[in-house]
């Protein structure tokens, strides 16, 4: 069996375990999913989606963003730690977008990764889920169970990223990576391989 092959059943094994393939971040339009995408290095999605709904009530707009002062973004994410870098790329994001971009956010991931504090995740994120572009999300779940799957052999983010589009289908690979983030958490986690419990068993490679 081809790594293609075995993707393709391992794209299907997950969506029987999860039928919902989304995004655990909240955002009501793509700048506020670029905003959170941005909160959540080195933070749970779900401390990023209490502190998004104060910073998103507050500033409603790409010009409040661009015009918002940096020490008071910083007390509303303060929490999700790294607030000082995170605070500045915020803002000067919502600048790139509106003075080079039109007030629209980019659909590509070579024009996203211009943008002040984004980086390939974050660009192929909202490709995926807000264009509807295929895309993979690189992030440590995927690239964790990838390389247990046998799918890939590093854990260079691009390369992963790479590798992958090359053998997912296009119409999947978004969803896999939201399917895979699930599935890292719930069974196949950081600490141990729950084989025993995972309905991709069968087509795994259980490089362990």
């Amino acid at each position: 069996m081809t790594k293609k092959e075995r993707a393709a059943l391992l794209v299907e094994a997950l969506k029987n375990e999860y039928p919902e393939a989304v995004c655990s971040l909240v955002a009501d339009n793509p700048f506020e999913l670029l905003v959170a995408t941005r909160l959540s290095a080195q933070c749970t999605d779900a401390r990023v989606n209490l502190v998004t709904p104060q910073l998103f009530a507050k500033y409603k707009t790409l010009d409040d963003y661009c015009n918002a002062d940096v020490l008071d973004v910083e007390n509303i994410i303060h929490s999700c730690g790294f607030y000082h870098g995170k605070a500045r790329d915020i803002i000067e994001m919502a600048k790139g977008v509106r003075d080079r971009f039109g007030g629209v956010v980019p659909d590509t991931v070579e024009e996203l990764i211009t943008l002040q504090g984004v980086g390939r995740k974050t660009a192929n994120l909202i490709v995926g889920d807000v264009y509807g572009k295929p895309a993979v999300v690189a992030d440590t779940h995927l690239i964790r169970l990838t390389n247990r799957m046998g799918l890939v052999n590093t854990k260079d983010p691009k390369k992963v990223e790479l590798e992958l589009k090359k053998i997912l289908p296009p119409a999947e690979s978004n969803d896999f990576c939201h399917r895979c983030v699930l599935h890292g958490r719930a069974v196949c986690t950081a600490r141990k391989a729950n084989c025993g419990d995972c309905g991709a068993f069968e087509y795994c490679k259980k490089v362990l």
